[in-house]
């Protein structure tokens, strides 16, 4: 196997599990997004903000990690998504901003604006801020306006390799039925892990009850939307590429492709969406509260990560642009040099450590 070929797919992966785990860590967002309508007394409201406000800082960091590793191991889709795509991202970026200084504030000595103003920042991030991440996950599938060529880099005027074809620069993802459809599911994914999250927590009270009765709506819900969007995914004409003379055509059904010719990966999806429907299943029968949102979050953590890999793995092109198919951006033509990626491989050895203190920070928190 070509080393190239290896660390292409090497970094993919890794940046892909990464995304996968921020969207478990969600769950921070789905607590916060019950301050407004389910927790409706000052109690109820400090018990969420209380265990919500111990785990944003791993989920910031978890996002600012995935951000940090594509810009290192897939500029061109960095500047592409980030640089191109940038209203979407800065309304992202800003939703989370907000989170960090709410929670510092909401109930701080001298706060001019009331502990309300404070609960709708994190309301907002807690909704908005989870669809909008969908939203922006779910331009692998669909694409962008955007053109690429490399030549103009030389130009001296305007030396950027891709550009937006359009003035909406990301916004326009919001015009895709199925972009939405993605970030109702993170939105849904991340409310019910948030409130399996706040059930196993002991001196949950008479809150638990609201938290049920809230889970029997959500949970169905996430199950309905995240199926319609599988069946969707596998349905749908993807865009593969040839690695010989990098030419991109159409291929129907290239997802579903993708999880047949990869069996690893079909492993890896079908597992987690039986631990999710297990974890379900074992809340509304009445068994373990605690271990459900272990249970729940594992399941999806291993079936982001298929979709992600699915997205990108096989010849797949996993951003492609609508407004000139040759542009599209793979695994081939938009990673770093075979020199960064040898670097970063060996920067990844690190990566263990970086979970054993994640797991440290998460005990520490508690």
């Amino acid at each position: 196997m070509d080393t190239l070929y290896f660390l292409q797919h090497y970094w993919w992966a890794l940046v892909a599990l990464l995304g996968a785990i921020l969207v478990f860590l969600l769950f921070v967002q789905g607590a916060q997004g019950l301050l407004l309508r389910t927790a409706s007394s000052e109690e109820e409201k400090d018990f969420v903000v209380k265990y919500a406000g111990h785990k944003w800082e791993i989920t910031f960091t978890t996002l600012v990690t995935f951000g940090g590793a594509a810009f290192a191991s897939f500029p061109l889709f960095y500047s592409t998504s980030f640089g191109g795509a940038y209203w979407l991202w800065i309304c992202i970026l800003l939703l989370f901003v907000i989170q960090a200084f709410s929670f510092e504030y909401r109930k701080a000595a001298g706060n001019l604006f009331g502990a309300r103003t404070f609960e709708i920042f994190l309301f907002l991030n807690g909704a908005l801020g989870t669809f909008l991440l969908g939203v922006a996950v779910g331009t692998f599938f669909t694409g962008g306006a955007f053109t690429v060529d490399k030549v103009s880099i030389t130009d001296a005027a305007s030396p950027a390799i891709s550009r937006w074809a359009n003035g909406w620069h990301g916004l326009d993802a919001l015009a895709n039925p199925m972009n939405l459809l993605l970030g109702v599911v993170v939105f849904l994914a991340a409310r019910t892990l948030g409130l399996l999250y706040l059930l196993m927590k002991p001196d949950v009270g008479a809150f638990a009850e609201k938290c049920r009765k809230r889970l029997m709506v959500t949970a169905p819900a996430f199950v309905l939307t995240f199926v319609a969007f599988v069946l969707w995914m596998f349905l749908k004409t993807g865009y593969a590429v040839d690695p010989a003379t990098g030419t991109i055509s159409a291929e129907p059904f290239k997802y579903l492709h993708n999880m047949l010719h990869t069996w690893w990966i079909a492993v890896v999806f079908l597992s987690g969406v039986v631990l999710v429907l297990a974890g379900l299943a074992r809340h509304f029968l009445g068994k373990g509260v605690r271990q459900n949102f272990y249970i729940v979050g594992g399941g999806a953590l291993l079936a982001v990560w298929a979709i992600l890999l699915c997205a990108g793995f096989n010849d797949t092109v996993y951003y492609v642009s609508t407004v000139d198919l040759q542009s599209s951006l793979t695994l081939y033509n938009s990673s770093s040099s075979l020199f960064t990626l040898k670097v970063m491989a060996w920067v990844s050895i690190a990566i263990p450590f970086v979970i054993a203190y994640i797991v440290w920070a998460w005990r520490k928190m508690r």
